[in-house]
């Protein structure tokens, strides 16, 4: 191996090393000031070992309720981008290139919009047909820019798509509602279960465009920047390290599955 070979390998570890040091650091801190007994989310300085932030996590309604809160609104979420981001997408495909490229363009322009004025357009609006804030404000806010993600995701698998399969199940009789069920929808079904969990990670983790229309709801990140602000403890911490330990497993447990299955077949 040549010294250029053993100058860009060591580069490239130092590259390596230092990518997850940035991406996993704050987490592995989060995690440890879990289980400090300081009042305040720090590790230092470390007052020793404690497990009182789960029981302070339990004990605190406000927070579980706005959990619950955000899983609700995901969960709608989620049921509006998947068809509409689906169907954005196959209409995306099936354009000739210069309308596609417009197209596309007006279909990710909320993307490139301020969650801050999407929640304000979203309350203004709807505030002139009389409904006000709330969980329906919510989701058709987060809705207007999640729908994006969905339909890119969905626009990336169909470029894979043989088209060949779809016309040959039309010669054979199919209609298109069976081409979409029996050969499409399966080819697209990793697409949309990513799609799906995207859609669920941005909904819960948004903030700009939720404080706008939330009314008298409180979603979680609202509930956690006003503890910010009246005090917050590393109970938060406790339910952060929840929830990444609910995300890995899930993860790995899909990973299992995922393997089995394509050993399987």
């Amino acid at each position: 191996m040549s010294a250029a070979d053993r100058i860009a390998r060591a580069l490239f570890g130092f590259y390596a090393a230092a990518f997850f040091v940035y991406l996993f650091a704050p987490l592995a801190i989060m995690s440890a000031a879990t289980f400090n007994a300081s009042r305040f989310p720090t590790i230092t300085p470390w007052q020793g070992a404690t497990l009182q932030w789960f029981d302070a996590l339990w004990a605190d309604a406000g927070m579980w309720e706005a959990l619950w809160t955000s899983l609700v609104v995901a969960f709608f979420v989620v049921l509006v981008v998947l068809p509409i981001g689906t169907a954005a997408a196959l209409v995306l495909t099936s354009l000739h290139a210069r309308a596609r490229s417009f197209m596309y363009a007006v279909m990710v322009s909320p993307l490139l919009t301020p969650g801050v004025v999407i929640g304000i357009s979203t309350l203004v609006l709807w505030r002139q047909l009389g409904v006000g804030g709330g969980v329906f404000l919510i989701v058709v806010a987060q809705a207007s820019f999640i729908i994006c993600y969905v339909m890119l995701m969905v626009a990336a698998r169909l470029q894979r798509f043989d088209r060949t399969q779809e016309e040959a199940a039309i010669g054979l009789g199919a209609t298109r509602f069976m081409v979409f069920r029996r050969v499409i929808l399966p080819f697209l079904r990793p697409a949309l279960f990513a799609a799906g969990f995207l859609a669920v990670l941005q909904s819960i983790e948004n903030y700009n465009t939720t404080l706008f229309v939330r009314g008298f709801d409180t979603p979680l990140t609202v509930y956690i920047a006003t503890k910010v602000r009246t005090g917050l403890t590393p109970a938060v911490n406790a339910l952060a390290l929840i929830m990444i330990a609910v995300t890995i497993v899930g993860a790995v447990v899909y990973e299992i599955v995922r393997r089995r299955s394509r050993g399987g077949a």
